[in-house]
């Protein structure tokens, strides 16, 4: 919804073709590469999360090793992407994902979800509720997944093929919607899960969630709560719901990679034809590096988490000011994205092992681990603003008024 009402004019009105655009028209092409990377890196450990999921699904249903199904899915997305570009599928797996809740919902090991939401039955009530103390987290979160999902290119690609800016508010209105429709399966998926008694299955205990498997629910809920073909149906709902994301992810990376990496820095004289030959490359490089990280890396969600927030706490900011803010420059944008990585960084990452050296405000050990609950990802991002303006006005009066030489002036 932000996106279609700030963000679809500005960037329609200019004909851009990537997210990247702004930036390298207001920031040049250096800081334009830097600012590559996190969407880049984003973009792959996405598509490798979304084959580790499909990998850990197929494991379940089907009984096929994870490495067996990683390459096969990623060889038919990498060949699907190739060949066909933008097609989604994404209406039809969420009717085949709500055709298996109803199974889910009446078998006999599982409860009512309208009892256990508030009672206490085979694990707590499903219904959470915020504590107070960690209100601040909730909060950033909320701003991360609101304002972080806008500096993608897998949204950008969608409203700036759109056959008109109206169409393109529209997409983007009605995507809000059906986020949240497409978020109730899995919010029922997780409390039939919760509300079923493990034991009476062939599963039995301990409970997925004592097992540390919670990741794995809906395959599981598939596989032991679903009549077989019922979970052959909602594998085929995942199988193309990770079909329609990654072709989006891959498409994503190899479009900005050809479009602002190749034809404006490596070869500015390239042909629509060497420029479609070298997105094609680097969506297979990109495929087989992706597909690669599944395999050495157990952690590629949490690397996926880190680079969505790096690309809230740094690229957010600099699109904000490139459409809104035209008199910062290379200078605070710089500033500004060296900022935020470090204060990033510096906050550190339980996931990934990575103690915070800043220990913000009501930071907390729990279980040996520092935990920061004040709002750092919202801070960050804002404090990486503030940088871009004031180091760009800096940099303008410094210039301006011969503090500085001109010929110091490199930007």
């Amino acid at each position: 919804l932000i996106g279609g009402l700030f963000f679809v004019n500005p960037m329609r009105s200019k004909n851009y073709v990537t997210v990247m655009d702004p930036l390298q028209e207001t920031y040049g092409n250096v800081m334009g590469s830097l600012l590559f990377i996190p969407p880049l890196l984003g973009e792959l450990f996405w598509f490798a999360a979304i084959l580790a999921s499909l990998g850990a699904t197929m494991r379940v249903i089907l009984d096929i090793g994870g490495s067996l199904t990683i390459i096969v899915s990623a060889c038919t997305v990498i060949l699907y992407t190739l060949l066909g570009g933008l097609y989604s599928v994404a209406y039809t797996d969420v009717i085949q994902l709500w055709i298996c809740i109803p199974f889910a919902l009446v078998n006999s090991a599982t409860e009512s979800i309208y009892y256990t939401a508030t009672h206490q039955s085979y694990q707590d009530p499903w219904i959470g509720k915020i504590e107070k103390q960690y209100f601040g987290r909730w909060l950033d979160d909320f701003f991360y997944l609101v304002l972080g999902s806008i500096p993608w290119q897998t949204y950008f690609q969608r409203v700036l093929s759109a056959a008109s800016p109206r169409q393109a508010r529209l997409i983007s209105y009605f995507s809000g919607l059906g986020c949240f429709s497409m978020a109730i399966p899995s919010v029922l998926i997780g409390a039939v899960a919760a509300s079923t008694d493990w034991n009476q299955t062939s599963y039995g205990l301990p409970s997925p969630l004592e097992r540390g498997e919670s990741a794995m629910i809906l395959p599981l809920v598939l596989h032991y709560l679903c009549p077989a073909y019922i979970s052959i149906v909602g594998l085929g709902a995942i199988a193309a719901a990770a079909m329609s994301s990654a072709d989006s992810a891959l498409l994503s990376a190899g479009s900005m990679f050809a479009h602002n990496i190749y034809r404006k820095i490596l070869r500015k004289k390239a042909t629509e034809m060497e420029v479609l030959w070298a997105m094609r490359t680097s969506m297979l490089v990109f495929g087989a590096g992706a597909a690669g990280l599944v395999f050495y890396s157990s952690s590629v969600y949490d690397l996926w988490f880190l680079s969505g927030e790096l690309v809230y706490a740094l690229l957010f900011p600099q699109l904000c000011c490139a459409l809104f803010i035209p008199s910062t420059n290379s200078y605070g944008s710089a500033a500004g994205f060296m900022v935020g990585l470090l204060l990033r960084l510096l906050a550190g990452e339980p996931a990934l092992n990575i103690p915070p050296v800043i220990c913000y405000t009501t930071c907390s050990l729990v279980n040996g681990t520092y935990s920061q609950v004040f709002p750092f990802k919202t801070f960050t991002m804002l404090f990486t603003l503030g940088t871009i303006m004031a180091v760009s006005y800096l940099a303008v009066v410094l210039f301006q008024r011969n503090i500085l030489p001109r010929r110091w002036d490199v930007c």
